[in-house]
């Protein structure tokens, strides 16, 4: 009899498990809802909440991910609610971004135009007081990307992913024939020094 309660309580158990506690189409249209929700509420915050400058665009971004889960699973802790869920999230993106992908003037509304911060070596203070980046947060940038100062930038690009990308000063060609001949000056000085100090030597001995 025992063994019996036994195979019935696993048996329970496994159906409550892979039982959705919530209707299938509901889980399919919160998933939905909220996917829309984040996309429009992200592209509305700017392209610095993707690129995840500071302590504060991290948190908010880790405190989405677990604000909105509720609304998505309900009162639904089923395996199988989670697999739906997760499954309406992957097919919607991909329709979503396959679509855009189509459709250029789309991908331009909702990914936004890329941001020119730097131009020139200058910066466009404007620009990023509109995308809310500090210069601090510009240099910490820099630095990620190994450029130790921002006079090293002709110009600096926020992407509509979020990325910052930097393109370092070419030195124009008097500079680098400067270069050349100063370090060609130097060696020969070198030599030079070389050469004296084994005349030296010989004549000594």
């Amino acid at each position: 009899m025992l063994f019996l309660l036994a195979d019935e309580t696993k048996a329970n158990m496994w159906m409550e498990m892979f039982k959705p506690d919530i209707p299938i189409v509901e889980k399919i249209l919160r998933s939905i809802l909220v996917y829309v929700f984040l996309l429009a509420g992200i592209r509305l915050a700017g392209k610095r909440e993707l690129a995840q400058l500071n302590a504060f665009d991290l948190i908010v971004l880790l405190m989405l991910s677990n604000t909105v889960q509720n609304a998505i699973i309900g009162n639904d802790n089923s395996v199988i609610g989670g697999f739906i869920g997760a499954a309406t999230l992957l097919i919607l993106n991909y329709t979503i971004v396959r679509f855009i992908h189509k459709h250029r003037r789309l991908d331009r509304l909702l990914e936004g135009r890329p941001e020119i911060l730097i131009r020139d070596g200058k910066i466009e203070t404007p620009k990023l007081d509109r995308e809310l980046i500090t210069k601090a947060e510009l240099i910490a940038a820099a630095h990620k990307q190994g450029i130790a100062s921002l006079h090293e930038v002709d110009r600096c690009i926020l992407e509509s992913n979020g990325t910052i990308s930097f393109i370092q000063r070419r030195p124009t060609p008097e500079v680098s024939r400067h270069s050349e001949i100063m370090a060609t000056l130097h060696r020969m000085a070198e030599e030079i020094r070389v050469l004296r100090g084994d005349a030296q030597q010989g004549a000594k001995g």
